[in-house]
C-alpha cells in the first residue's frame, strides 16, 4: 500500500540541511522531525511508567480511499492518504491539568518558519488555552542541538503579528528569550515537565 501525503507535507530530501554524511562520506537522508518525536515518545513512556503524567502522541489521521476484497473474510487497503492533523501532536493530564502541545523540529539556524505549523492546529491550541489547559510548543533547533519549551501565551503574539502581515517566522534569539531551554538526559530524554513546573506552577499560573 502506498501512503500519500497532503500537499506541502511530504518530506523533502533536496534540502542540504536535512542531509547527514556517514563515516564513509556518503550522504544519508534522515526523516525530518523523527529524532524529536522519538525522544518525546521515550520521555512520555518514562513519565507514564514512573507515574508522573499520562501523555500520548495522537495518531496521524488516515483517509482510506480504496479497499480490495479478495474474499469475504479478507480485506486489503490498496490506497490511503495521510490527512493533515486537525489538532496538536500530544495531549494528556499532568498535576490535575489538561496538557496539550505541538512539537516541531527545524534545521534553520536563525528562525522558526510559521510554515511548519498549520493554522487549524493553532486554533485548537487557542481553544485549549482559553479553557485553562497547559498549552505550549516544543521547538528543536537541530543545528544547535537545542530544544525549547515555548509557552503558548509567549508564542501567540508572534503568531498574531504574522497573521496581521508581519514576520513569517520567529527569530532564534526571540525563542531563546521567551522560552525555557530543556535539559536532556537518558531518562527522561527531554525533561519538558520540569519546564512546565517552572513556568505554570512555580510562577503561580
Amino acid at each position: 500500500m502506498g501512503m500519500k501525503y497532503p500537499k506541502g507535507t511530504k518530506p523533502r530530501h533536496n534540502n542540504p540541511a536535512s542531509r547527514k554524511k556517514s563515516r564513509s562520506g556518503t550522504v544519508r537522508y534522515g526523516s525530518r522531525g523523527m529524532t524529536l518525536e522519538k525522544d518525546l515518545d521515550h520521555t512520555n513512556q518514562f513519565y507514564l511508567e514512573t507515574g508522573r503524567a499520562v501523555i500520548h502522541k495522537k495518531p496521524t489521521p488516515v483517509q482510506i480511499v480504496n479497499v480490495d476484497y479478495p474474499s469475504r473474510n479478507r480485506a486489503k487497503i490498496d490506497e490511503a492518504y495521510f490527512k493533515v492533523p486537525s489538532t496538536s501532536d500530544y495531549n494528556g493530564i499532568y498535576r490535575g491539568k489538561y496538557i496539550d502541545f505541538e512539537a516541531k523540529e527545524t534545521h534553520n539556524e536563525s528562525r522558526f518558519p510559521f510554515i511548519n505549523i498549520h493554522e487549524h492546529q493553532v486554533d485548537h491550541m487557542i481553544r485549549c488555552h482559553r479553557h485553562g489547559g497547559l498549552v505550549f510548543i516544543i521547538l528543536r533547533f537541530s543545528f544547535y542541538g537545542e530544544t525549547y519549551m515555548m509557552p503558548f501565551e509567549k508564542f501567540l503574539p508572534f503568531w498574531d503579528a504574522y497573521k496581521d502581515g508581519g514576520r513569517k517566522s520567529i527569530r532564534y534569539q526571540d525563542i531563546k528569550y521567551e522560552s525555557i531551554l530543556l535539559k536532556q538526559a537518558i531518562n527522561p530524554r527531554i525533561q519538558y515537565l520540569d519546564a512546565v513546573d517552572e513556568f505554570y506552577f512555580e510562577n503561580g499560573e
